[in-house]
């Protein structure tokens, strides 16, 4: 979209008449902001939302708050976009801007590339806000000279924005908006964020101790760091633990803090020349020095876009990624989305034996639990360029600016700042690689797709393909089964189980991974029922289109902590009155065979990270009538409208902790058969197992009357094709 769709100003004939008017969008992955560094308004749904849109139901938003953050002078030697990008996460989740827009402004946006305001917004997610905007520029027009746009095209840009009051200067006064920060960019430092969160930035220089420091709330349930021998707490400094593995033959040592994943991956920073073209530098310069990645870590290059391979290969570049491991897997989602496939054997065998806290480094925007490998549990943020150095350390906890990343072929230190490319030199090198005519070539045939598409046979009859019972990846969904044309009666919640006790920032990762499926949950014990060999399993990501196996696997992300159990990860739970350990699904069906509604019980930030509508999906399928949350993300939210799943929220100040809740009673929700109302309240009683009963009011999340239609239909897309049956359409 940003390098090639993509027209900022779009242009239409209606009536005889040519209009012209601001590019929008909305798209189904919830980095759809990244268009937002062009100038153009676009911003991620859920899935079930984009159907509908497709269907011609029009999207409905209320009026957000406006953001602003004033950026003033200019990056230093050193730092790039991801540093910055990093550092504004930090900010804005601070500052709080979930369901808001940000705007970007000050004389600071001339010191940033286009690429680099793309990767700001890009990760307009990962700060909670709806679009992180940045108008229309003298850089925005280079960039679309640059990628080949049609000249008339960036022409009526100009044109229309500046007539328009849409076009930035150095000049604009400060727009006013509803509350403004300001970010000197000459305070930027090189930056990582983790072991678990993008918002959790660590600057390089003190990542050396912060993996220690961090390292205690890492281990496995049941694994205790060594004490000080004091009688002291655990040490962390003391409490690397090193194993030994057999490798090629070659005998080594990993412990904790060792890298095992680093992956140049994700649009977010491989759409930017900046930063490629400096990794690729930086992997030169360590191999005519014949330095070598570490035997241990797994290495990937996963580009956003097939231009990146053309000016790599135009720069004389990509011969020394490729031998340093970073050789191009395929472009797109891979290990970012987890993706990452399987570690070594003698790695995989020994991290999980000790209980090894190892990590993995990615130049991608989420760093979420087990998002990017189950076993990898230090997750941490970075740009290429510090990717292909962690790559050669071979470890996280190093003081990259006093300690060598490795030795060249004489046997000598090399430091980071011997093989770091400065800006000039990234400078010239992208101005001459980097041509116009890449993106003519990369997308004049965008639309007719490879052989293989082109290849597809056609449905024999009509335009609709025959479900095929015996597939595994796609299944007939039963979201419309006995569905009617007249709208059910609401009814109020009563006796309702807790299926699982969260805490804060519970991702979508957590509510409905789409990495590995692993062999002995209920998701891989469905598919080997089937015949299906653990080694064909392939993704959670993959097998979208069968809800047999989503609905198995959702809240089963094996760093899911459901507090209703002690020192227990997983897709867990406690089934009430039973009291008995089990699945969540098994629970689920249990609860459904005896009619029980169920309900979700959450902290803060519920439905944090990608716009995956499986996440609602499935947690309908599992039964679950109700979630009550300390807050929620923008698009979770949406989703579980989307779905028929009632979202409420506990008062401030209040939540299941403060309340005393523990997950064991009963729940009776009434007020929803009285009436919803958008932004209303319900009443919910809990009543615990010796009769104590504790009341509270939470409010609704139908946050608009259009999502109490939505609701009040059970979803989204009932409300469509009831509309479409009817001819309200």
């Amino acid at each position: 979209n940003l390098e090639y769709l993509a027209s900022v100003i779009h242009r239409r004939e209606e009536g005889g008449v040519a209009l012209a008017y601001p590019d929008t969008l909305v798209g189904t992955d919830s980095h759809t902001t990244m268009i937002n560094g062009l100038g153009v308004v676009g911003w991620g749904v859920g899935g079930i939302e984009a159907e509908a849109v497709l269907l011609g139901q029009p999207y409905y938003m209320l009026l957000p708050e406006v953001v602003g953050v004033k950026f003033v002078g200019s990056l230093p030697e050193g730092a790039t976009a991801t540093d910055l990008v990093l550092r504004v996460t930090e900010m804005l989740r601070a500052h709080g801007v979930v369901g808001r827009f940000v705007e970007y402004y000050g004389s600071g946006l001339s010191a940033l590339s286009l690429p680099d305001k793309a990767t700001l917004a890009n990760m307009s997610p990962e700060y909670g806000a709806t679009i992180g905007f940045f108008p229309v520029d003298d850089g925005a027009l280079e960039y679309l000279r640059g990628t080949g746009r049609d000249p008339a095209l960036v022409e009526r840009v100009e044109r229309i924005c500046k007539e328009q009051g849409l076009f930035r200067t150095d000049d604009t006064p400060d727009p006013e908006f509803s509350s403004s920060l300001e970010l000197d960019l000459a305070t930027i430092e090189p930056s990582l964020a983790g072991p678990k969160r993008p918002q959790d930035r660590i600057a390089l220089s003190d990542i050396g101790r912060a993996f220690p420091e961090s390292l205690p709330s890492l281990l496995p349930a049941g694994v205790e760091l060594p004490s000080s021998g004091d009688g002291g707490a655990a040490v962390a400094t003391a409490a690397r633990r090193e194993v030994e593995v057999v490798l090629d033959g070659e005998t080594c040592e990993i412990s904790d803090g060792t890298i095992v994943v680093a992956a140049i991956t994700s649009c977010t920073n491989t759409s930017n020349p900046t930063v490629m073209v400096g990794a690729g530098l930086l992997a030169k310069k360590a191999r005519e020095r014949g330095m070598q990645v570490k035997p241990w870590v797994k290495t990937s290059m996963a580009p956003g876009s097939q231009v990146v391979t053309d000016y790599l290969d135009a720069a004389g570049l990509s011969r020394y990624l490729d031998e340093l491991g970073f050789q191009t897997v395929g472009y797109g989602c891979t290990t970012c989305i987890g993706n990452s496939g399987p570690l070594p054997p003698p790695i995989n065998d020994a991290v999980a034996e000790h209980g090894l806290v190892v990590a993995s480094i990615l130049s991608g925007n989420r760093n979420y639990e087990a998002r990017i490998h189950p076993l990898v549990r230090a997750n941490y943020l970075a740009s290429p360029i510090l990717v292909v150095a962690f790559a050669l350390a071979g470890r996280i906890d190093i003081d990259l600016y006093n300690e060598p990343l490795g030795h060249d072929q004489d046997g000598k230190p090399v430091f980071l700042a011997d093989l770091w490319p400065n800006s000039e030199e990234i400078r010239d090198t992208v101005t001459a690689a980097l041509k116009p005519r890449m993106y003519h070539e990369r997308y004049g045939a965008v639309f007719q797709g490879d052989h293989h598409w082109r290849a597809l046979p056609l449905p024999e009859e009509g335009n609709l393909y025959d479900w095929d019972p015996d597939s595994t990846y796609i299944q007939n969904p039963p979201f419309f089964q006995g569905m009617s044309t007249e709208v059910p009666p609401l009814s109020d919640i009563e006796g309702a189980r807790v299926l699982a006790l969260l805490g804060q920032t519970v991702t979508t990762d957590h509510i409905s991974p789409a990495g590995a499926i692993p062999k002995h949950e209920p998701a891989g014990q469905y598919l080997q029922s089937k015949g299906v060999t653990p080694v064909h399993f392939n993704t959670f990501g993959a097998r979208r289109g069968n809800h047999e196996v989503m609905m198995r696997g959702t809240f089963g992300n094996v760093r899911m902590r459901n507090l209703l159990l002690e020192e227990k990860e997983g897709g867990y739970t406690v089934h009430f009155p039973s009291g008995e350990m089990t699945t969540i699904f098994d629970a689920s069906m249990r609860y459904q065979d005896a009619g029980t509604p169920l309900v979700i019980l959450a902290g803060k930030e519920y439905g944090t990270g990608s716009s995956r509508d499986w996440a609602a999906k499935g947690t309908l399928l599992l039964g679950v009538k109700a979630v009550i949350a300390e807050s929620y993300e923008r698009i979770h939210r949406s989703n579980l409208v989307g779905m028929g799943v009632l979202p409420l929220q506990f008062k401030p100040g209040e939540g299941a902790e403060a309340l005393g809740l523990d997950g064991s009673e009963t729940f009776d929700i009434t007020g929803i058969e009285g009436g919803l109302e958008a932004g209303g309240e319900v009443r919910v009683t809990a009543q615990s197992e010796d009769g104590r009963t504790t009341p509270f009011k939470a409010d609704v999340r139908l946050d608009s009357d259009v999502d109490v239609v939505y609701y009040r239909n059970g979803g989204i897309l009932h409300t469509v094709l009831r509309n479409l049956a009817t001819g309200a359409m």
